[in-house]
C-alpha cells in the first residue's frame, strides 16, 4: 500500500551524495564541509532513492561559508528541455522534507502548503536561498520536489565552487547516478560557474581525485 505522506526531494547540489544528505536526516557533519547539520525530527533513512534528471538550466552562485566561500548549486526555476541536471533523489516523509529545507535555509522551522505547490508548479515561500519550492512532477506515485532560489541569479553572482564541494557532488554523481569520469568533466564544463573558472585538466584532476 502507498503510503500518502511520502514525496521525492530531488536534489542537484551537494546533496546528490547520499553521505552528505543523511547528514540532514540523522544530523552530524558532511564530510569536507565547513558546517554540522542538527537532522531531522524524524531520522528514519530515505525508504528509497534512485537517479533522476530535471529540465533546469545548473549553475553555481553566490559565496557559501559551509563550502569555504564558493558558490553553491542552484537550478533556474523555468523549466527548460534544452539543459539536463542530473540528481539523485529521495523517497522521505514531507515532514522530514520541511526539515531538510529548513536546514538548507538555516531556519529553525519550516512549513508550506505541499498541495498548493502541486497545483502552482512552484511558490515562492521564504526569502531565503533556496526559498522557491518547485513541483517536478510525479514518480512511481509519489510527487517530486526540490528547491532553489527564489530570484534569477545575477551574472556578478555567479561564482565558482570550492574544490570541497564539487567534489561532494562528483561523487554523488559516481555513486548515485552512475556517471564515469568523462561524463562527469562534459557535464560540469557546460555548468556556468565551472565551465569559465575550471580549465579541463584541472576538472579532470578534481573528478579522478574523489
Amino acid at each position: 500500500m502507498k503510503e500518502q505522506n511520502l514525496v521525492w526531494y530531488a536534489s542537484f547540489g551537494s546533496n546528490i551524495n547520499v553521505d552528505r544528505f543523511l547528514c540532514y536526516i540523522r544530523g552530524g557533519k558532511p564530510e569536507l564541509s565547513n558546517d554540522t547539520e542538527r537532522g531531522c525530527r524524524d531520522a528514519t533513512l530515505p525508504r528509497n532513492e534512485k537517479p533522476f534528471v530535471m529540465n533546469h538550466q545548473l549553475y553555481f552562485a553566490k559565496e557559501a561559508a559551509r563550502w569555504n566561500g564558493g558558490g553553491v548549486g542552484f537550478i533556474a526555476g523555468e523549466e527548460d528541455d534544452s539543459y539536463e541536471t542530473y540528481s539523485n533523489m529521495y523517497l522521505i516523509t514531507r515532514e522530514q522534507f520541511l526539515d531538510v529545507v529548513a536546514q538548507e535555509n538555516g531556519l529553525d522551522e519550516f512549513e508550506m502548503d505541499f498541495e498548493e505547490v502541486m497545483e502552482k508548479g512552484s511558490e515562492k515561500v521564504q526569502e531565503s536561498w533556496y526559498g522557491n519550492i518547485l513541483y517536478l512532477g510525479d514518480e512511481d506515485g509519489y510527487p517530486v520536489f526540490t528547491f532553489t532560489s527564489p530570484y534569477p541569479i545575477a551574472p556578478d553572482e555567479v561564482k565558482k565552487p570550492s574544490v570541497e564541494y564539487l567534489s561532494t557532488i562528483i561523487g554523488g554523481l559516481k555513486k548515485g547516478v552512475g556517471l564515469s569520469d568523462d561524463e562527469i568533466v562534459a557535464y560540469f564544463m557546460e555548468v556556468p560557474g565551472v565551465k569559465d573558472e575550471f580549465s579541463e585538466e584541472a576538472l579532470r584532476a578534481v573528478v579522478a581525485d574523489v
